[in-house]
């Protein structure tokens, strides 16, 4: 199986501004790009470096509050529902300008003195919401587990209870991420996490173990994770989402000569 791949411009050629990473990206050899949250460079802007380059936007976040700032962000906060909607219609009026395959609703921390039912309850909602949206655009959605040794008190952080969302919301524009360091972070095996979710995965990222660098920096078992992918018949992206080093990016060829991209 050969997969597509795609690099996210919020991490990899961070030094250049954002329009001009979708043209490093093409040079660096990468089918595609994605980008965390794009929102404070204009759409229109986006777009034509998109254009120009000939490069497709394979998937954006929805905005999430104060997530990287240490708070819960907004998806699974029931007193943050307004917000949520507001992040919603941003995303919307993003998205049609800029035109990604997917966005990613991250489903945040568990806020302090709540339920976690509570919270389920109302990441459940705001994912519905998402994902009849964006179905009207053509747009995919997909909602991720992150680990929680990153961010602490994370609602989602393992396979099976992102699995056990995407069934509790049951919509078929609806579709697991899944990024194997985070699920290394936690000590799942790649393949439990491709079983877990398999049918279901409409986006993958990765980056190595430990450090969260370039593959090849550490000891993950990439591997075995493909092979996983490819017996699930998993035939969408693979993203590259790590801390880059200088001159990184040999495992591109070496995994070109493994037939994996």
């Amino acid at each position: 199986m050969v997969w597509p791949l795609a690099a996210n411009l919020s991490m990899l050629f961070a030094t250049e501004p954002l329009p001009r990473r979708v043209a490093a990206a093409v040079q660096a050899g990468f089918a595609g790009v994605e980008i965390q949250f794009p929102y404070d460079c204009p759409a229109p802007e986006l777009q034509q470096a998109l254009q120009q380059s000939q490069m497709p936007l394979v998937l954006i976040n929805l905005p999430a509050g104060d997530l990287l700032q240490g708070g819960p962000g907004l998806a699974c906060v029931p007193s943050r529902r307004s917000d949520f909607a507001r992040a919603l219609e941003q995303a919307l009026a993003y998205v049609e300008r800029v035109r990604p395959l997917r966005v990613n609703v991250l489903p945040g921390r568990l806020d302090q003195g709540l339920e976690p039912a509570v919270a389920l309850d109302c990441l459940a909602d705001n994912l519905m919401a998402a994902a009849n949206a964006f179905a009207e655009l053509g747009v995919g959605v997909v909602c991720e587990a992150i680990n929680r040794h990153d961010m602490p008190g994370f609602l989602l952080a393992t396979a099976e209870e992102l699995a056990s969302m995407l069934a509790r919301v049951a919509h078929p524009n609806l579709s697991a991420q899944l990024d194997f360091y985070h699920m290394q972070r936690m000590g799942i095996a790649l393949p439990d996490a491709v079983a877990a979710l398999a049918g279901h995965i409409g986006h993958v990222q990765f980056a190595d173990l430990p450090g969260r660098g370039a593959p090849g920096s550490g000891q993950m078992d990439f591997a075995s994770g493909f092979q996983a992918l490819a017996q699930a018949g998993y035939r969408g992206w693979l993203a590259a989402e790590y801390h880059p080093a200088e001159a990184d990016f040999g495992w591109i060829a070496d995994w070109r000569s493994q037939g994996w991209i």
